[in-house]
This record gives structure tokens, sequence and C-alpha cells, in this order.
């Protein structure tokens, strides 16, 4: 079987040519032998052979950044994965992009492998300065990496010590870096490194920024794995900070300021009087307070409140989303074209407005600015659940004896979901004290619905809930 010898320097572009020139003769993958370097001989293999000139190949550029990664792990079969799957990708480009291909899900468990090998090479190497030989200075490393990535790894650590020569060792490879050139070594042992002044300065920093209440050893050891500890000389610390951390943790909890921050004595200034009553059977005190409102946002770009109005003893309290570009303006409750819709309806099956109070669930009108136009937003359930207050501040001084809801977002804020309303309308549903809800649509629904057969079923709807509403009042009278 003839063997491939891939040099343990310049490794990926060597893997890379002879895969080229192999799969460009036509030889499979189960005729070739891979080496790396001199140590990995097979005792059964074949003289080294020459492998065919590179020739051109086309393959997807994600392939070409896998093996560029692969080459460089530690796992003797790399090589040969890497071929048989290039043969089979030359006759399936798509091969790339099959998250279920077994053979490649391998590979790419191993790239990431690398990859995470080499971010732990850029975070836990630690240089300490050695004699000068000339004018710069020097510095000397020792790092264990799990693969081959001394390397690839040059060209980052030549980018970022630019102003100073430097020597990694690696129990595989080393690197040197003098007067601006590279130069890759045979790996080594341990050196003898001096003291750094700075450690005791840094292993300070790493125990003032050390949480105790956060600590959580598996995640800190999934990042910083033990087996770099021997090398970092703020791992010494770490022991110790662990054990310690409970106690700590009840000392800083012990000795957290009693007063609350300014920014929430703001917010409870903001909102102070808010939370208070209305007086018991007066809907004007009640106004009164809603024109100071501030519990939301919405009250910045509305022009005023809008609150119900009605008989103090209705027994029909009328509910939908929010006022709209006309109540805005009025500061009355449906006068704009939904409610002149609604009036009709109700006039036709009987219901009397004049006999209702009629409301929304959100008083603040909420807009998006278009030109000259003000073009209404859905209110969010932020803004639902700050004006529930006063929509039940409502209810309990009119106490109704049915509620009848239109649209979602009254839904919501007397049912708790606003979900489904086209499914629920014409039902019954009820409060939490058990008051009747009787769910239909929004009128400005139907003004919206742009094709004529289906706003006449909507309209064939909403008359229909609205009779329900007719008769319930009639037998509860």
């Amino acid at each position: 079987m003839p063997t491939v010898v891939v040099p343990e320097i310049g490794t990926a572009a060597a893997w890379r040519d002879a895969a080229r020139g192999l799969l460009g003769a036509g030889v499979p993958p189960a005729d070739v032998l891979w080496q790396f370097g001199a140590g990995d001989a097979d005792l059964f293999a074949d003289a080294p052979a020459t492998p065919p000139a590179p020739g051109q190949v086309s393959v997807p550029k994600s392939f070409v950044s896998l093996a560029e990664n692969l080459c460089w792990h530690s796992d003797p079969q790399r090589f040969a994965r890497l071929y048989a799957f290039l043969w089979r990708l030359k006759d399936r480009p798509s091969l790339m992009a099959d998250r279920g291909d077994a053979d490649l899900a391998k590979l790419r468990v191993m790239e990431k492998a690398v990859s995470r090998d080499k971010h732990k090479m850029k975070a836990f190497l630690r240089f300490r300065e050695v004699p000068k030989l000339g004018d710069r200075r020097r510095f000397a490393a020792w790092f264990e990496p799990t693969h081959h990535i001394a390397e690839p790894m040059a060209g980052f650590f030549a980018r970022r010590f630019g102003d100073m020569d430097w020597l990694i060792v690696t129990p595989h490879r080393s690197v040197a870096f003098t007067d601006g050139r590279i130069a890759l070594l045979s790996g080594g042992a341990k050196p003898d490194l001096p003291d750094d002044a700075h450690e005791a300065l840094w292993t300070t920093y790493f125990r003032n920024i050390f949480n105790p209440a956060r600590l959580k050893v598996q995640a800190m050891q999934s990042e910083m794995p033990k087996k770099y500890w021997k090398n970092l000389p703020e791992a010494a610390a770490i022991p110790e900070m662990i054990a310690g951390a409970e106690a700590r943790a009840r000392q800083m909890q012990a000795a957290a300021p009693s007063l609350p921050p300014l920014r929430a004595a703001r917010i409870s200034e903001r909102l102070s009087g808010q939370d208070t009553p209305p007086p018991a059977g007066d809907l004007d005190a009640l106004h009164r307070q809603a024109a100071a409102c501030t519990r939301c946002p919405l009250h910045r770009d509305a022009t005023q409140v809008v609150m119900g109005e009605g008989p103090r003893d209705a027994p029909l309290m009328i509910v939908g989303e929010q006022p709209g570009d006309h109540e805005d303006l009025a500061g009355r409750p449906f006068v704009g074209p939904a409610g002149q819709l609604f009036d009709r309806v109700a006039a036709d099956v009987g219901l009397d407005r004049d006999r209702a109070f009629v409301t929304n669930a959100v008083k603040h009108f909420k807009f998006q600015p278009r030109g000259k136009r003000r073009i209404h937003q859905r209110p969010d359930a932020g803004e639902v659940q700050a004006c529930k207050w006063w929509l039940e501040a409502e209810r309990q001084l009119v106490r109704p004896k049915l509620i009848l809801v239109m649209g979602a977002t009254a839904a919501e804020s007397l049912t708790g979901s606003g979900k489904g309303i086209l499914s629920r309308r014409g039902t019954v549903e009820t409060t939490e004290d058990g008051t009747p809800v009787l769910l239909t649509l929004h009128p400005s629904y139907l003004l919206r619905v742009p094709d004529a057969a289906a706003k006449e079923a909507a309209m064939r709807d909403f008359r229909a809930d609205l009779s329900i509403a007719a008769r319930m009042l009639a037998e509860a009278a």
C-alpha cells in the first residue's frame, strides 16, 4: 500500500497538494496510507511514495476551510478521514450542506476541537520576560495544546506582539519570532522561565473581579479547563476562592446598602398616588385622577385621556380597544367612524347606547405619525395592563350586569386573553368576579375588511352579537 508522508511543518499545504494529486490520478482512499512526519511510520507500509503532481480540483470553499483546520488535529486518522470525504465530495458538491452525513458530522466535531484549542492558546498563554540579546525586549512562554496548533497560531502572535522578540515552546513544535521573522523549531520540555513581577498584580486583579455570589464551578472549568491551571499564575488562587465563596457572598449580602437606589425613589415619586382608590361612587373624581395619569408612556403623545361616559347605574358596559384620532381630539369615546358604525347597528337591534356606559381598555391614543396623519397602533400587553387599573375602577363604580367586549385588546383586559377573538365572538365568558362578558368584533375591524363578501359576513356576525346583548339585558331586567 503506497504511503504518503505529510511533513510536520507546512502540514496543511502538503496534505492539500497530495490530496489534489491523488484525486486527479483517481487513487481511491482505500489504496492510500497517510503518515504524519517520520515518527508515525507504519511497520507494514510500503516505502513513502511521491504523490502525483497536484492538479486542478474544484471543491466548495467551506471544505477548504474545514481541511485547513483539521490538518492540525491530533487524530492520526485525520488525513485519511479528510481524503475519504474529499473522494465523495468530488461527485457530490452539495455534501458539505448535508447535516445528516455522519462523516461530515465527525469532521465538524474535530474542526470545532481545533478552533477551541486555538482560542485557549490565545487566552491562556503567558509570556515572561527574559534577558535581552539586542535592542528588542525578549519574552518566552510555555503552552501545552491538545492539537498541533503552534504553526497556524504563529501568525496571530506575530501580529499581536510584533514589537518584541519571543519564543513559544510546546511539546510538539516551537515558534520563534526574532527581528520580525518567524521560525518553526522542534518542540521541547517546559523551560525554566523567570518570575514576572507583574503576576502578583494580575492575581490581585483576578481576585477582585471574582464574584462569589455568581460562582458556577462547572461553567468556569468549561471555559478554563484544569489542564491549563498549572501554567497560569492566577489559577493558584482559584481553590481558595471557591472554598470561601459562600462565606464571602454572605458578607456581601450583609454589607449591601439598606436604602433603595436613587432611581427607585424617582420611580416611586412618579407613581405616588396612582394606586389610591378613587372616592366610591364618584366618576368625576376618577376622571380628574386619570387626567394626570403617567402609568405608561402613551400619555406623552396623546392629546388627552379619554375616560368612559354613560349612566352611573348602566346595566351594560361597552368596552373597546383605545381612543382613535377623533376620540383623542374630542375627549369622548366612540365618536369616530367605528363608533358611528356601532351606533347604527345597535339602533337596528334595539340596543340603546344612551343606557350603556361606553369606555375603552386603554385610555390614551397610541399612534404612529405619518405626514399629517396619525396612524393607529395596537397597544402592547404592558400598556393594556397599566390601563387595566382605570378600567377596573370604572367597572367597580358602574357595576354593570353585562359587559360587551369588542376586539382582542378589550378581551385581553377583561378575560386575560385576546387570542382567537374570531372563534370566540358570540360567546359569553366571565370576569374574575363572575360578571358575564359577551365577546364580539371591534367595529374598526369591519371597516378594514377589504373583501365585500367577507365584510358582509362579518357585519352579520356583529349584528347577531349585539342582538344577543340586547336579549340578555332584556332577560336580566
